[in-house]
């Protein structure tokens, strides 16, 4: 099975944000840098089966932004599973919910998602702000090979 591990966008400050963290938006600049990291699956021609995001705010936005420029919008899931804390065991839960699928994109958050392709691959690796890692894994050891990893530049505060 493919997995596209999409970190969602860059979001507003942590410090300046006085509401919970789960509502915490992208910024403009973070739904524009997810727009032209998803526009590259697309002109690549990427299919996903289904894009399972983490329902926080800036998760679930990244999440929209990507699958409208893949045209899954119809098949986009919020999954409780990839709010912080998501680690291989609740990969192996999303896996199974998915079964048989032949692409599934994952949208969350860091640290998790590259501590979670380091125990899938056995390599190190950091996922950027709307950065977008490929890991093929086969579904019943859920052991994996890193393919590639797309970390956007973001432009200059």
């Amino acid at each position: 099975m493919e997995l596209l591990f999409l970190r969602h966008g860059p979001a507003g400050s942590r410090t300046e944000w006085t509401r919970p963290d789960a509502e915490r938006p992208l910024t403009d600049q973070g739904r524009a840098v997810v727009r032209r990291a998803a526009a590259l699956l697309a002109d690549a021609d990427v299919r996903v089966d289904a894009v399972i995001t983490s329902p926080y705010a800036r998760a679930r936005e990244t999440a929209e932004i990507a699958a409208d420029e893949l045209g899954a919008s119809d098949r986009l899931v919020d999954d409780e599973r990839l709010t912080p804390g998501f680690d291989r065991d609740g990969l192996a839960g999303v896996i199974a919910d998915h079964s048989g699928a032949g692409c599934l994109m994952l949208v969350g958050h860091e640290p998790d998602f590259s501590e979670t392709i380091g125990a899938l691959t056995g390599g190190d690796v950091v996922v950027k702000k709307a950065g977008i890692a490929r890991v093929d894994v086969d579904e019943h050891t859920l052991r994996g090979r890193l393919l590639w990893l797309l970390a956007p530049v973001l432009p200059e505060r």
